[in-house]
């Protein structure tokens, strides 16, 4: 299926009651998460805003990009970060074989493992674009992991959205709960440095509490 809407809505989140959707609490607790890393300068800078708001986040990375900047991921570990799978080159299912896609699974699994500066027992995916196959779904499923989609989308990677709308996409929707997803590229960067400041400042003044995904 394929999800990318700003607000997903009740019907969604019951037909595909497979996926995680939001993780509902009595705790003002939100999740914010970060798509495509890990990315030099960028990561870093996201990291950098977190940590002046004493925010944790789950960051699902790429495992190409965990090859090619290992010292930014363990960066991101070492920081108290969540580490989830989002496939080692960003597949589409909807595009890909499942062989292939669950092929391509095993290796950013394998990266994050080789990688992490201590046992990281990730055990959380996020498909790219939001698409994937019902068998690919249900493999990954199978094999002891949550797949983690989200409550709320901030389109911070379309560079013909402004800034001002991505942030609008995001304060208009927040509630306890919600898994809000950001990306960490170099594509949603222009959206995300205007966005994210905004964002934790907003979150702390109204005492919601940001928390991994485990």
């Amino acid at each position: 299926m394929n999800f990318l809407w700003v607000k997903t809505n009740w019907i969604i989140k019951k037909l595909f009651s497979n996926y995680v959707w939001d993780i509902p609490n009595n705790e003002s607790k939100i999740f914010l998460t970060f798509d495509d890393g890990p990315i030099p300068e960028i990561t870093e800078w996201v990291l950098e805003e977190l940590k002046k708001h004493n925010a944790k986040a789950t960051f699902f990375c790429i495992g190409n990009n965990i090859e090619k900047h290992p010292e930014i991921f363990k960066k991101v570990i070492g920081e108290g970060h969540a580490i989830g799978n989002h496939t080692f080159n960003h597949l589409n299912g909807w595009k890909t074989t499942t062989e292939t896609y669950l092929a391509n699974f095993e290796r950013c699994k394998e990266t994050i493992q080789q990688f992490a500066i201590s046992n990281v027992n990730s055990k959380i995916f996020r498909p790219p674009y939001g698409k994937i196959k019902r068998a690919q779904a249900k493999a990954i499923r199978q094999s002891g992991y949550k797949i983690i989609m989200w409550d709320v989308l901030s389109v911070d990677f379309d560079s013909n959205l402004s800034r001002e709308k991505c942030l609008q996409n995001v304060l208009s929707n927040i509630e306890s709960g919600s898994i809000i997803v950001f990306h960490d590229s170099i594509k949603a960067f222009k959206n995300l440095e205007y966005v994210l400041p905004k964002i934790l400042a907003y979150l702390k003044e109204n005492n919601f509490v940001c928390e991994v995904i485990i």
